[in-house]
């Protein structure tokens, strides 16, 4: 038999994840009420306490897009600094009157 899977907008899925903080109801209490399933209402508010940095101590999403970024930018800047470091050798090199 073939099953359909139900989509839900945003405001569904913040509307229930809200319900489960601020109730302090069980994940599978909400889900009932609701009539949705327990691991996806579970999904839903695992993806929230990520996204604003709550939990086992993970990083939320925007600490993983800033660290991202920052590892970009600091093997941008050793590429350069190992640039310039050779720059140096090689103008310390020709001013010795080495070759």
């Amino acid at each position: 038999m073939l099953e359909t899977r139900r989509k839900f907008d945003e405001d569904f899925k913040v509307g229930a994840v809200r319900i489960v903080r601020e109730s302090g109801k069980p994940i599978a209490q909400v889900a009932r009420e609701l009539g949705i399933n327990e691991g996806t209402l579970g999904n839903w508010c695992a993806q929230d306490r990520r996204a604003r940095g709550e939990g086992s101590g993970a990083l939320s999403e925007y600490e993983r897009g800033e660290l991202e970024g920052l590892r970009k930018e600091n093997a941008e800047l050793t590429m350069q600094r190992d640039v310039l470091k050779r720059s140096v050798a090689l103008w310390v090199q020709e001013a010795m009157g080495g070759r």
